[in-house]
């Protein structure tokens, strides 16, 4: 038992202003954290029995499956990362030089160090599948940190590391993980607002990886999700096609080239050449694997660089230099586009493109755009249209046809393949039922421990208090004792009230009722117990539970 008298964290009367997410300042208000850098935190006593619950959960259900805990050392040295190549090639990780010029890294994630934990170990067919997962602080030097609670840049970390043999045996091991995550959210309570969303993993594979997205006001990613197929993707892997195209008008207008000096943007466009948004294109120029390509979708979308990359198979996009633009095109950034390009030049069209006639486009020459141009008299039909748009409220799925329902979410856990990235560069093999050696499959699963507590804490914000569910409260018993006589027999509570004296806090400052119950509202535990003077003469105690509107008495029996 707590007893608050002797407690060193205090709540405060108002809620600071410190983010959007109002469960942080109410989080601020109860002492639950403190800040002690940017997105860095302490967790207090009331934080820290919240996570504590979180990871027993997820540890339970780990355990449940046959995945082993270990704890891998937060610190790694350079020559892990130097046999995977990704020393160089990860911008997000925290240097820590040492005195015998040794260099490490304080550790974002955990390949370098369990894929040689296991070679020592796995050595036939006979040792896998094999799980191993930890529950440990990560460190993250986040470029982009934000939302107090929800990009860290030290957080809580659940990751997991499975090893196969064949592609087969692991799709049935995956069906048992996202069991294993369906059972963790469906304890939190998050289950009926947890969605599975494909996602992208270019870095190890050509394969989705899946997220586990908890719809959310407060967000960082976009979900689509088709009502019809049930399938659900982030915003940056989503396929789409438009789901109007514009009406395809019977004339054909003469095409006109007008010279326009440096205007180049769709305001300066519609307002020049009276050229709506949806009548015009948008043409960007890439170095693709050292290649230059041009892509084309209509202007109201946006290129999404991840799936044209993905699209044409390649290890690097970046934007065509300046210098690049004019060599190939012969033209000015701004008035290089799809009409009148040199032949050669590799030329891919987005399918919002298909239907337009009538549009704007580039003239490829320096000064002008050109309107009225249309597909089979000003440019030739494509032998295809691709999509490689971002996708936007009101598209459809190509393939059911559907209109997406598009929401904010959280991402609160992920699988994806490492194929054998780790396993290949660590000499790690197995000898298989022929007696042959093998290299084994890796993936990786993990749960953001540290952000499913701040989504907890969203998600169940109600009015001015989180909602905690009663698994989740640090306490399942706030006391409220009003007198300081025969504080021995407020011991024997937990006996009373039939449960751990872990979970009780017992309030017994010599402060105003009302502050009492403004606490215990306020750090919301569900039930609420007042002992006094006048229920005691009856050797009663009130209780109030949060989910009911009235009180009730029960008869004491110490």
């Amino acid at each position: 038992m707590i007893y608050l008298s002797k407690f060193p964290f205090k709540t405060q009367k108002t809620a600071p202003k410190v983010s959007d997410n109002s469960s942080t300042s109410i989080l601020l208000q109860a002492w639950f954290i403190r800040q002690t850098m940017a997105w860095v935190y302490t967790y207090t006593t009331l934080w820290l029995r919240v996570l504590e619950k979180i990871k027993n959960i997820v540890r339970e259900e780990m355990d449940n499956y046959s995945c082993f805990e270990t704890l891998m050392p937060a610190l790694s040295p350079r020559e892990l990362w130097d046999t995977t190549g990704r020393w160089d090639s990860i911008d997000v990780m925290f240097h820590v030089p040492a005195a015998n010029n040794k260099e490490y890294w304080l550790n974002s994630t955990h390949e370098e160090i369990v894929t040689p934990l296991l070679q020592e170990f796995i050595k036939s067919y006979k040792d896998l599948p094999v799980c191993v997962y930890q529950i440990q602080n990560k460190f993250r030097n986040e470029k982009r940190a934000k939302s107090w609670l929800l990009r860290w840049r030290e957080f809580v970390m659940k990751d997991a590391y499975s090893f196969h043999y064949s592609d087969e045996e692991f799709i049935n091991y995956y069906e048992w993980m996202k069991q294993v995550y369906l059972n963790v959210f469906s304890r939190l309570w998050l289950a009926k607002d947890t969605f599975i969303a494909l996602a992208d993993w270019w870095t190890f594979t050509d394969k989705y990886s899946h997220e586990f997205q908890v719809r959310l006001p407060i967000w960082e990613d976009v979900i689509f999700y088709d009502p019809v197929s049930k399938i659900a993707y982030n915003k940056e892997v989503a396929p789409s096609k438009v789901a109007k195209a514009n009406i395809t008008e019977n004339v054909i207008l003469e095409r006109q080239d007008i010279e326009a000096h440096w205007v180049i943007w769709v305001e300066a466009l519609a307002k020049t050449l009276w050229v709506p948004a949806d009548k015009s294109t948008k043409t960007m120029m890439f170095e693709v694997d050292g290649r230059f390509v041009v892509a084309s979708v209509r202007w109201d979308y946006e290129i999404n660089t991840l799936k044209l990359q993905k699209m044409l198979w390649a290890k690097s996009i970046r934007l065509a230099s300046e210098e690049m633009v004019k060599e190939k095109t012969w033209s000015e950034i701004g008035y290089a586009w799809i009409y009148n390009l040199p032949e050669w030049i590799e030329l891919y069209i987005d399918d919002s493109v298909e239907w337009l006639t009538n549009f704007e486009t580039g003239t490829n020459k320096t000064w002008f755009h050109s309107i009225n141009v249309n597909f089979g008299r000003d440019l030739p039909f494509p032998d295809r249209f691709y999509d490689f748009k971002e996708a936007k409220v009101g598209d459809k799925n190509p393939e059911t046809g559907a209109v997406y329902e598009v929401f904010k979410a959280s991402e609160v856990g992920n699988i994806f393949p490492l194929e054998t990235k780790f396993s290949s560069a660590f000499w790690l093999t197995y000898l298989d039922q022929n007696n042959k050696s093998k290299t084994p499959l890796m993936w990786c699963y993990g749960i953001g421990v540290s952000r499913l507590m701040w989504v907890v804490a969203e998600y169940f914000l109600d009015e001015a208090w989180i909602a905690w569910p009663e698994n989740l409260s640090p306490f399942t018993h706030y006391v409220i004792i009003m007198w300081d006589e025969n504080i021995d027999k407020i011991n024997k509570i937990s006996n009373i009230l039939n449960t751990n004296s872990n979970d009780i806090i017992i309030d017994d400052r010599n402060v105003w009722f009302g502050q009492k119950i403004s606490d215990a509202e306020l750090i919301w535990v569900p039930n609420i117990v007042i002992i006094s003077p006048k229920t005691l003469e009856k050797w009663w105690y009130e209780i109030k539970k949060r989910w009911q509107k009235e009180s009730e008495l029960v008869e004491f029996s110490f």
